[in-house]
């Protein structure tokens, strides 16, 4: 669809469009910008990306708010968006948008901007130490600064009743895993009511992309999930390569598939055995270690490092495969997925694993839904979303390859969706190795010179969902601002309605079936 027709469907008559690349932004009052919002999201079903506040104080004097729609298929993003002048509330689109809610505190949290109608407007990733006069994202807020410390009462929500008692759970954990606290209520040994709290992470990532150089920046993208480093790289190089009308070579865009494959690859290997592991099924578990042990190092050899890091650049990649060694990858990958396809066949045929998983952390489809949930989560209950298709970027939009469906929203689902996926992952991988193009230009020449005032957004799937990043440039053509939106910020609101009637021995196998990142949720 031209942008032209996009514009005439989606956005009403009489408002002023400004078109950047494939982001269509244009200003709303702030009277109308719910009713704008739920006719894009209800009535044209397009997907809400992310909502972020810009402190444009010292260019304009106000403060600007951004809500970041997909149109599928289309690659296009609309973005309405509001300007608060001399004001510092915004009407919240919560009660109709549900999956809103975590945006909105966000910005209330980190701008002190408040959404108006909000039902519940808790303070989210910064903790009770955080005096909530002191707003880290406004641009007076000088990053070296230590604000003095307060000591407020954490209040999270209880239940009470005869027989009701709560577990504490962190968030120091046993083993080698990030912090979180979880605070259940249980009645006899059913879950009646879980309340995860975050933000032990909170590394002040998006206040540091506002003063790194264009290569640090980089650098920390790579950081915000460590696991998916190169994914989220991806995603921010995209978003700067777009604001500065960068066209990448053909052969980086084929490598960064290769990539972010390997990527996919590694954690959903992991994560199929961990499950396993979980469950008691220690078979299983072994052999997805050794196997995914295998992808590191293959990781490690083409690049440097097993974590993929170092690879990204602006307007390309630093590392080419060779003939031979993709010759010798592609054996390799399929020595992988047959011995793969061998532990999955044994784990199948055992009745107490499938019935360990069978049922087990289900989630509502009505509730997922109104909760945005994607990425795995979301296809294990079969909605089809997968920002490889949806948002073509790279080389995806010349390969053939399933999107992977399950429709029971389990544990047992999202322990197949991810056996799908590799499936689909090998797919991907022998046709890009057999058809990546000759031409050696690893890296356009063109210099990074950003546009000024302008919008650009990066979205790649990583493997646990669609990870976007919003930069936001200034009247000098210098970064202003970098939103960052992995899915486990959405995620983490779904895994409570999954673990309701469960009992506390499930919760270690439910929360593995999601592994959500803290880091990339706590920024």
């Amino acid at each position: 669809m031209k942008k032209t027709n996009i514009i005439k469907t989606y956005i009403p008559d009489g408002l002023e469009t400004k078109i950047e690349g494939n982001i269509i932004s244009y200003c709303v009052d702030v009277c109308n910008i719910v009713q704008i919002c739920n006719k894009l999201y209800f009535t044209h079903n397009l997907q809400l990306k992310t909502i972020t506040a810009v402190d444009e104080r010292n260019d304009g004097g106000w403060f600007r708010i951004l809500y970041v729609f997909g149109v599928l298929k289309e690659n296009i993003f609309l973005v309405p968006y509001i300007i608060l002048d001399n004001k510092e509330e915004f009407p919240s689109i919560t009660k109709d948008i549900h999956e809103a809610s975590g945006y909105e505190r966000k910005i209330k949290t980190f701008f002190g901007l408040s959404p108006v109608g909000h039902p519940s407007i808790q303070k989210i990733l910064l903790h009770e130490n955080w005096p909530d006069t002191v707003f880290p994202l406004r641009k007076d807020f000088n990053w070296q600064t230590k604000p003095e410390e307060v000591h407020e009462s954490y209040e999270s929500q209880k239940v009470e009743g005869e027989g009701i008692y709560e577990i504490p759970v962190g968030p120091v954990h046993a083993g080698i895993i990030e912090p979180g606290h979880f605070r259940f209520s249980v009645a006899g040994e059913k879950i009646i009511l879980l309340k995860p709290k975050l933000g032990y992470k909170h590394k002040g990532s998006e206040k540091l992309f506002e003063i790194l150089s264009m290569e640090d920046k980089v650098r920390l993208s790579e950081r915000i999930s460590g696991d998916t480093s190169f994914t989220h790289s991806l995603a921010f190089c995209q978003a700067i390569e777009s604001l500065s009308d960068i066209e990448i070579p053909e052969r980086a865009k084929y490598l960064r598939v290769i990539f972010s494959e390997l990527e996919r690859l590694a954690n959903h290997i992991n994560d199929i055995g961990f499950i396993m592991l979980d469950a008691g099924y220690n078979f299983g578990g072994s052999n997805c270690a050794r196997l995914r042990e295998v992808v590191m190092q293959w990781n490690e050899r083409l690049t440097g490092s097993r974590f993929l890091r170092g690879v990204n650049n602006i307007g390309g990649v630093t590392r080419d495969i060779g003939s031979k060694t993709a010759s010798e990858l592609l054996d390799a990958l399929g020595k992988i997925h047959q011995d793969l396809n061998e532990v999955i066949e044994v784990s199948q045929s055992s009745s107490s694993l499938i019935n360990r998983l069978s049922g087990t952390g289900k989630i509502d489809r009505q509730i997922a839904m109104d909760h945005g949930v994607i990425g795995v989560a979301g296809r294990a209950l079969g909605l089809v979303r997968d920002a490889r298709i949806d948002y073509n970027y790279a080389a995806y939009n010349k390969l053939k390859f399933n999107i992977a469906l399950e429709k029971n929203g389990d544990v047992l689902a999202r322990w197949k969706i991810r056996i799908k996926e590799i499936h689909s992952s090998m797919l991907i991988l022998e046709q890009v190795i057999q058809g990546i193009p000759p031409d050696k230009k690893l890296k356009s020449d063109k210099k990074v010179i950003l546009k000024k005032n302008s919008l650009g957004i990066g979205i790649t799937e990583g493997w646990r969902g669609d990870i976007v990043y919003l930069v936001v440039t200034n009247s000098s053509g210098h970064v202003n601002r970098v939103d960052v939106r992995d899915p486990s910020f959405i995620n983490w609101t779904i895994l409570e309605h999954s673990i309701i009637n469960e009992i506390i021995p499930d919760f270690p196998l439910i929360n593995k079936s999601f592994n959500l990142s803290y880091s990339g949720n706590d920024l």
